[in-house]
């Protein structure tokens, strides 16, 4: 074992690490006899500059070329993990403004040890190691969905999270011990390279169908999906961020590598087995996380639950733009950049719109949609940032989910006129329909956040005092407005940087 490489390979973790203990650190020698508003800027302050190092560490390892056989040092791991520890940064920034947990130092390593996870994910290219940076990322959003212990709806939250979890892990880690089993191999490499010797067998479809269920409730896919709605609800805002953000990008990075490996040969779209089968099955997923997420949003009244289910909606989505960046469907000039692109801008837009949620509870509640109303009077910032990030959601042009979902429906449906596979074909024609159809229904959701924001007058019980917002809050929600707008307007600054 070469330790210096190993050392190198994992800087950026390891920064994160030991920020998170600094954290805890300085509160604990000096932070205790202070005010809560002073412990909440000095964690965050100190969990952004970790970050920040650990954003350059990744960008040093991925030049010098600092490698070990089990975590990748490609271009799709380097762009996760930028995106990862971009979205995490802005998160952390919102705890020094916002936070009303008893333990914001706690809060603020939380959120590092998650991201370390979150980075490990993104780079894993073995079974071990994805499985450990799996439990890693879930065992600190557990605590973290139930970090505020003054309500009730948090302990749910973390409590549902945490038992859907460990069945999912559960799951997952059977079905590694299958492909194990079977292939004698827990890199993906040599996995890839042993399954066409394989014949399709009961035990290996079980074995891929255990894997894709812990997938499933990483990304919040339907029917994995019924941790999201009460996760998102009681968690703090600022915790229901980082699980809508970086979150996804680490496991849809992880899932688009697991199909590479798992699902072609060589590199090729001959899918193992049938591909009939194989494209059933995920093309099941997508169709019910699509009707299921778009329709359910439909009945909320909740603006929590409303973005939860936009964002099973949305998983419909990401998982088309997996199978694109995993299997390659034979356009490879898009692999990298089209899932990153996507889950990047979705996780900038969801940190934005909760931003805007913690910041209006700092104030008072913000549960319901009526809780927003007249939130442009009360503050043009947090009026404006909302309506970029819910917009983006929606896709409408020219901010940056336009263009991300743009380019997976233009992706496939160029891919659905290459004559090769008809069946393959037919059903990502059918796929991409349906996505398109059920973006229509979204913008429909959207705007009535939109309109009790910025249209609807408040009750006469509600408040109309103007909101203040923190100063670190307003640069968190001034960068993602930025973002938002500087990529959707001029996407070839990310998608180049990706490519």
């Amino acid at each position: 074992m070469n330790y210096s490489a190993l050392l190198k390979a994992f800087m950026p973790e390891a920064i994160l690490v030991f920020g998170a203990l600094l954290v805890l650190t300085h509160d604990l020698l000096g932070g205790r006899g202070r005010s809560h508003e002073y412990r909440a800027k000095i964690a965050a302050a100190l969990g952004v500059v970790a970050v920040c190092i650990a954003g350059w560490m990744a960008t040093t390892e991925f030049t010098l070329g600092a490698t070990v056989d089990f975590l990748a040092n490609d271009k799709l791991a380097f762009g996760a993990r930028l995106a990862i520890l971009t979205l995490s940064g802005l998160t952390v920034l919102f705890i020094g403004g916002t936070s009303k947990v008893k333990n914001p130092a706690e809060h603020v390593a939380l959120m590092l040890f998650a991201s370390s996870g979150f980075t490990l994910m993104a780079a894993a290219q073995n079974l071990l190691v994805a499985f450990l940076a799996f439990e890693l990322s879930s065992l600190s959003l557990y605590i973290l969905a139930g970090f505020d212990k003054t309500r009730r709806d948090s302990a749910e939250a973390g409590l549902k999270y945490f038992l859907f979890g460990g069945m999912a892990a559960a799951f997952m880690l059977f079905g590694f011990s299958l492909i194990y089993g079977l292939t004698g191999e827990i890199s993906l490499a040599g996995i890839a390279a042993k399954l066409p010797q394989i014949p399709l067998s009961p035990l290996l479809i079980v074995a891929f169908v255990m894997i894709f269920v812990g997938f499933g409730y990483k990304a919040a896919a339907a029917p994995f999906h019924l941790w999201a709605p009460d996760a998102y609800q009681g968690a703090p805002a600022t915790s229901a961020a980082l699980i809508a953000s970086a979150s996804k990008v680490a496991g849809f990075v992880l899932l688009a590598r697991f199909l590479a490996a798992l699902l072609t040969k060589a590199g090729s779209i001959e899918i193992i087995g049938a591909s009939k089968g194989w494209l059933g099955i995920f093309g099941a997923l997508v169709i019910v996380s699509l009707l299921l997420g778009n329709i359910g949003a439909l009945a909320q009244s909740n603006v929590r639950r409303l973005l939860a289910y936009s964002a099973i909606g949305h998983a419909g989505v990401m998982l088309l733009a997996a199978l694109v960046t995993g299997v390659g469907l034979e356009l490879p000039e898009v692999r990298n950049n089209l899932l990153l692109y996507y889950v990047f801008t979705y996780g900038i837009a969801s940190v934005g719109a909760f931003g805007v949620i913690a910041v209006v509870e700092n104030n008072g509640g913000c549960q319901q949609l009526s809780d927003l109303a007249s939130l442009s009077k009360r503050s043009p910032l947090l009026g404006i940032s909302l309506m970029v990030s819910i917009l983006s959601l929606a896709g409408i042009p020219p901010l940056a989910g336009f263009y991300a979902k743009f380019s997976v429906f233009e992706t496939l449906l160029r891919r659905s006129s290459i004559a090769s596979a008809q069946s393959l074909d037919n059903v990502i024609f059918w796929l991409v329909m349906l996505a398109i159809a059920m973006s229509a229904i979204a913008l429909y959701y959207y705007l009535q956040i939109l309109k009790q924001a910025l249209v609807v007058s408040p009750d006469k019980d509600q408040p109309t005092t103007p909101i203040r917002v923190p100063f670190m809050a307003a640069v968190s929600l001034l960068l993602c407005m930025i973002t938002l707008i500087a990529v959707g307007v001029y996407p070839d600054l990310l998608m180049n940087l990706l490519k």
